[in-house]
C-alpha cells in the first residue's frame, strides 16, 4: 500500500509518518527543496521516500503524482497558524484551497482514485453560541477568521470533486489537537517554551500571553493520528466528521492549560500577563464537538490524557532549548 502524506514535515504529518513506520509501511512525502523545514522528522528522514513538490505549482504536483500513484493520501500540507491569516488572506486561501485542487486535478489526470482524507478544522465553525453546544456536522459556520474561511473552502472543493467525479473523498473536521512538535505560535507550545525558557535562565519569571478564556476539546496528536487512519479505513466517502475527544476531564480553558503548565514547572513563582500582540481581532469561545458519528462508525476513542498533552508538550520544548535547536 502506497501512502502519500501532503505535509509529512509537520506537527500532525511527522507524526503520522511515526505511526506508518510503525505499522511497517514506509510513508510517501513531499519537501519544497528550498524551504522545507526538516526539524520534525530528522529521526525518520531517511525512512520516508521522499518527492520534492511544490503543492503550489500544478504542473510539479502533476509529475509527483504520476510518479507515486498513491493508493491513500493524507492532505496534511496547510497554512495552519490563524493569526497570520488576517494579514495575508490571499496566501491563506493560495495554500489551503488552490493546494487541495491542484491534488485533486492531479489525481484525475494521473487516472487514479486514492482515499484521500482532507482535514478541517473545528476553526471552521467560529462564533457559536453556548446554547449550541456541543458542535455538530449540522451546526451553522460562522467563521470569523481567514484561516477558517480556507479551510471551509477546502472542506467543501473536496465535496464537489467526491460528488462530480466519484473522488474518495472524506472529510473530518478535527478540534484542538496538542503535543510534541508543535510550533511555538499556538497557545499550549508557547506557554511551554516559555516555562523552558524561564527554567534555562533565558527569560525573566513572566509569560506574555493572548486570550486565555476560550474552552476547547483537547486530543493527543497520536490519538488524533490514530483516528485519522481509521477515518480512511472505515469512513464512507463524501461524508463529514468531526474528531475530538468529549470527555469532561479533556475540556478545559486556555487559561487552565497555561495554570497546570505552570504547576509542572521547576521554578516558582511564575507570573503571566496578556500582552495585546498576542490577542487576535476576534476570539472563538467555544469549540466543543460531538464526535459520536465518527466513534460510532470506528470504534475510536482518545487515551491519552490531558496531563500527559501538558508535560510532553513541556519536555519537548525543554529538550528544544538543552539542545540549542531553540533559543
Amino acid at each position: 500500500m502506497k501512502i502519500l502524506i501532503t505535509g509529512i514535515t509537520g506537527f500532525v504529518g511527522s507524526h503520522l509518518a511515526d505511526y506508518c513506520l510503525e505499522k511497517g509501511i514506509t510513508p510517501y512525502g513531499i519537501r519544497r527543496y528550498h524551504l522545507s523545514n526538516m526539524r520534525n522528522v530528522l529521526h525518520i528522514e531517511g525512512q520516508i521516500d521522499w518527492s520534492d513538490c511544490d503543492l503550489m505549482d500544478p504542473k510539479a504536483t502533476m509529475k509527483m503524482m504520476r510518479a507515486i500513484q498513491p493508493d491513500v493520501i493524507f492532505h496534511l500540507a496547510a497554512q495552519s497558524f490563524v493569526s497570520p491569516s488576517w494579514d495575508h488572506p490571499s496566501l491563506y486561501m493560495d495554500a489551503n484551497y488552490k493546494m487541495t485542487v491542484n491534488l485533486l486535478e492531479a489525481c484525475r489526470e494521473a487516472d487514479i482514485n486514492p482515499k484521500i482524507l482532507i482535514p478541517g478544522s473545528g476553526e471552521e465553525y467560529g462564533e457559536i453560541y453556548e446554547h449550541e453546544l456541543p458542535i455538530t456536522p449540522e451546526t451553522t459556520m460562522r467563521p470569523v477568521n481567514p484561516y477558517a474561511v480556507t479551510k471551509i473552502a477546502q472542506d467543501l472543493i473536496g465535496y464537489v470533486y467526491h460528488r462530480s467525479y466519484g473522488m474518495n473523498i472524506i472529510r473530518t473536521r478535527a478540534f484542538n489537537h496538542e503535543g510534541p512538535r508543535r510550533d511555538r505560535v499556538f497557545g499550549i507550545p508557547w506557554y511551554a517554551y516559555q516555562i523552558a525558557r524561564i527554567e534555562a535562565g533565558r527569560q525573566d519569571p513572566l509569560l506574555k500571553v493572548g486570550h486565555l478564556g476560550d474552552r476547547r476539546n483537547f486530543t493527543h496528536v497520536r490519538d488524533m493520528v490514530h483516528a485519522y487512519w481509521l477515518a480512511v479505513e472505515k469512513c464512507e466517502s463524501g461524508e463529514l466528521y468531526l474528531v475530538g475527544s468529549d470527555a469532561p476531564e479533556q475540556i478545559h480553558t486556555f487559561e487552565d492549560a497555561l495554570n497546570k503548565l505552570i504547576a509542572l514547572s521547576s521554578v516558582d513563582g511564575i507570573q503571566y500577563e496578556v500582552d495585546p500582540q498576542y490577542v487576535r481581532p476576534t476570539q472563538v469561545p467555544f469549540l466543543l464537538c460531538d464526535p459520536s458519528k465518527f466513534v460510532d462508525e470506528t470504534g475510536w476513542k482518545a487515551t491519552i490524557s490531558f496531563e500527559q498533552i501538558l508535560q510532553e508538550t513541556l519536555d519537548y520544548w525543554r529538550d528544544q532549548i538543552a539542545s540549542g535547536r531553540v533559543n
